[in-house]
């Protein structure tokens, strides 16, 4: 269950980088966003002005016994001039909506592609590491907030603020007194702005991670339905996930509260500012307090009365800011959850020896060809003269005194040596947490060792290119993945190239083709969550034939046969014999009737070869190997 105390912490210069990829990705289009509307916020300041010489020509027209016909020639222009001013302002929010549109999702679009891409980069020690519900979530909610953030809280903080700036100085050169009022009152509302929003901000981050660490237990217990079932672990599991989703419930509410309140005391400050401008703005003028002013001009009831129209608009764009706030600190700590992601240290792979295409004469000698061949060889380019060797490839894999540990201080393998010759069969024995797994996870190099060599065809592997020594492996997994598509598709994962002809013969050999000939649409049946709908003997029947389609010369099967009842091991033997003849073949095996015929078997302990040789002479020695294989017949 994860650790509910922990708290993300926000990070400094999260919404400027934020930013900078937000230009980086549409350097054109997001300035002239910014222009259409900034252009259409001071479009809707500019009335007020007007408002306040119509209201002052009314006013000279009525003292002077309404001379309408003067008072039209000057309001009629200033009318004729908004509605274009309106019009041109129309066409910029048109504008600018259209190129949100394309900015939000394109953005959004680009931010998945650079995670995924980031993803698939990433070592296996992250994926261990880490719940994939809680990784779902960078690509649900935290983007999802960065959406709301781009498409509605951008561009209402750039509007709101464009607004507020151009009401002010507007404000500044009517009246001196009655901004100073205005901004008595904006101070009042920025500060309960600053303590709401500030709480509201707490608990926003606090939603994000709670609610990455709730779709991650929900995964996590739908994977494993069936054992929380069998186990009759609904309660606990209920229990589990009342409490964590109790943490987000009142994350959430907290947040919530603190937004949801924010709001309406911001409005009706704004609504006391409005009346106070009205009353104090009559006095000032019925008392015929001196003005103070950029224009000079008297303090009159013409500029009262737009200054009243001017503090709806200013404070009222101020409680837009404020309630932005939330959109913001959501998108920040989203934001910051994907940055984390991106700011993951990659795969590190210093190789440079590649895998080629190779026709190979009969004495041997080697050359690189681009046509596929069904040979293949080492480029190795040697960096202190800059020649280039060809070094076939053959599957001669060989550890030398291997120490390693997933942990720094926690060894997990002591001094281990392992020859495999080209065409060999090797065999891992040992009890379960002895290291068996952990050695064919250092041929592929989803770890890398620390102390020792590991040396393919004769070639350090941390020479070779992760991508060419894994594309020379062939790996099949107690655990089997399936993905969605047919059954055709799931075996062509082992090689994309392969052609239906390949596939199917790979199936033949794996003993897969008689199951799959009954399914109902035979090779094309399409399959789904892990192939759900088959059983776990004939996923890893499917399994084994992906490795066997791809044609590797090098074979790690980690329990392949597990899953397999006894009849239908038998069946697979036979194909699996087949597919290891002239292959170097790694076996981790528990039935141990299955590996009799290894070259050779090393039985570990903690990380420790104790006892290592073929069959027969493990079984002379009486040592463990001996009690196993003993105690496995006792046990048939």
């Amino acid at each position: 269950m994860p650790d509910l105390k922990k708290r993300p912490q926000p990070k400094k210069g999260v919404f400027s980088r934020l930013m900078k990829m937000l230009f980086s990705f549409y350097p054109k289009l997001v300035p002239i966003t910014i222009i259409c509307i900034i252009f259409s916020s001071i479009a809707s300041s500019i009335p007020d002005m007007y408002i306040q010489k119509v209201v002052a020509i009314i006013v000279e027209a009525l003292e002077n016994d309404w001379n309408w016909n003067k008072a039209s020639a000057e309001i009629i222009p200033m009318m004729i001039f908004l509605v274009m001013l309106y019009l041109l302002a129309t066409v910029a929010i048109t504008v600018y909506s259209q190129l949100m549109a394309v900015i939000t999702q394109g953005f959004l679009n680009k931010m998945r592609q650079s995670m995924f891409h980031k993803m698939q980069n990433l070592p296996i020690r992250y994926f261990d590491t880490h719940k994939h519900g809680d990784i779902m979530s960078y690509y649900t909610n935290d983007i999802d907030a960065l959406r709301q953030l781009i498409s509605q809280g951008l561009p209402t903080l750039l509007r709101a603020g464009t607004v507020v700036i151009a009401v002010f100085f507007i404000m500044m050169y009517y009246s001196f007194w009655l901004t100073l009022l205005t901004i008595v009152g904006v101070i009042a509302m920025i500060a309960v702005s600053k303590f709401m929003g500030g709480g509201s901000a707490k608990y926003f981050l606090r939603q994000q991670k709670s609610l990455g660490d709730t779709e991650g237990y929900i995964q996590e217990i739908m994977n494993g339905q069936k054992v929380v079932k069998v186990f009759n672990h609904e309660s606990v599991c209920q229990k589990d996930f009342d409490e964590i989703n109790e943490r987000l419930c009142q994350d959430s509410y907290r947040a919530n509260a603190y937004a949801n309140t924010l709001g309406p005391i911001v409005m009706n400050i704004g609504n006391i500012l409005y009346v106070l401008i009205g009353v104090i703005g009559g006095l000032l003028v019925l008392n015929n307090v001196k003005n103070y002013s950029f224009s000079g001009s008297v303090l009159e009831v013409s500029i009262v009365v737009a200054f009243l129209n001017m503090t709806k608009q200013f404070t009222g764009n101020v409680n837009q800011v404020a309630q932005q706030v939330n959109a913001v600190v959501m998108a920040l700590a989203g934001a910051e959850r994907i940055f984390n992601v991106m700011d993951e240290i990659p795969e590190t792979d210093e190789g440079y020896v590649t895998l080629v295409n190779a026709e190979i004469s009969e004495n041997g000698e080697v050359k690189e060809t681009k046509k596929h061949t069904g040979q293949w060889a080492w480029k190795h380019p040697h960096q202190a003269d800059g020649s280039v060797t060809y070094t076939p490839l053959k599957g001669d894999v060989r550890m030398f005194n291997v120490d390693f540990g997933y942990e720094e201080g926690k060894t997990v393998l002591h001094d281990v040596s392992v020859y495999a010759k080209p065409g060999q069969k090797i065999a891992f024995v040992g009890a379960t947490g002895a290291g068996k797994t952990t050695i064919t996870n250092l041929i592929n190099r989803f770890y890398d060792i620390a102390d020792g060599k590991i040396r393919y065809d004769g070639i350090n592997i941390n020479k070779i290119k992760k991508s060419d020594l894994r594309r020379s492996l062939g790996l099949v997994l107690q655990e089997t993945n399936l993905f969605t598509g047919s059954v055709l598709d799931n075996i062509r994962y082992g090689k994309l190239t392969a052609t239906d002809e390949e596939c199917i013969q790979a199936a033949k050999l794996a003993g897969a083709d008689d199951f799959i000939t009954r399914l109902p649409n035979g090779y094309q049946t399409e399959l789904s969550g892990n192939g759900a709908n088959l059983s776990q003997g004939q996923r890893q029947l499917i399994a084994i034939a992906r490795a066997a389609v791809a044609d590797p010369p090098v074979m790690i099967l980690d329990e392949a046969t597990s899953s397999i009842d006894t009849r239908t091991e038998a069946i697979v033997s036979a194909g699996m014999d087949q597919l290891m003849k002239g292959r170097t073949v790694f076996v981790i095996a528990h039935r141990l009737s299955t590996i009799r015929n290894a070259n050779l078997i090393m039985v570990l302990d903690h990380g420790k070869v104790i006892e290592k040789g073929n069959h027969e002479e493990l079984i002379a020695q009486k040592g463990n190997y001996y009690q196993l294989y003993t105690g496995a017949f006792e046990l048939e």
